[in-house]
């Protein structure tokens, strides 16, 4: 171990007199008031409490709209997760179940096909990086549309029909 000898000048002792005077009480209170008195979760158990979604955000609430999408992006990667576990469930039956797939397998296949298509409802067409905000236009889109012509994928209401 080296000890280092010289002397500190003026300029050093000021700035550990200020480190010191700033620092060292702000750390005896994390330390022993915040510390103990924290709930210590593993990172998997984590809770995040909801926010105001994109919606409930005023335009010029930057903040809101930052969470808002933070929310959002949870959000997506437990759906994505969630559809995962579905797929792979069935993958896993199918592999047990392989002469009888078809019948034994069936109630899964479509519990994962309807979770995929709420999930492409959802998310589908934002790419990697889509926003609330996005996803917000996207809902309103779509009721729009159902609106004025009926659920997507059953075709175009016709003009007599719109009529009534």
């Amino acid at each position: 171990m080296v000890q280092d000898d010289r002397k500190e000048n003026a300029f050093e002792r000021s700035n550990s007199l200020l480190y010191n005077f700033f620092d060292k009480p702000v750390t005896w209170f994390h330390d022993v008031i915040v510390k103990p008195n924290q709930k210590s979760y593993p990172w998997y158990h984590q809770k995040f409490r909801r926010v105001p979604t994109i919606d409930q955000c005023y335009t010029d609430d930057a903040v809101c709209q930052f969470e808002a999408d933070a929310q959002f992006k949870r959000d997506r990667q437990v759906d994505s997760e969630i559809l995962n576990i579905l797929r792979q469930r069935f993958e896993d039956c199918v592999h047990y179940e392989t002469p009888d797939h078809k019948t034994k397998c069936a109630d899964i296949l479509e519990t994962y096909n309807k979770a995929a298509e709420h999930w492409f409802i959802k998310y589908g067409d934002l790419g990697f990086y889509g926003q609330s905000k996005a996803a917000y236009m996207k809902q309103k889109h779509r009721m729009i549309w159902e609106r004025r012509h009926g659920p997507v994928g059953s075709g175009m209401k016709t003009q007599e029909s719109n009529d009534h």
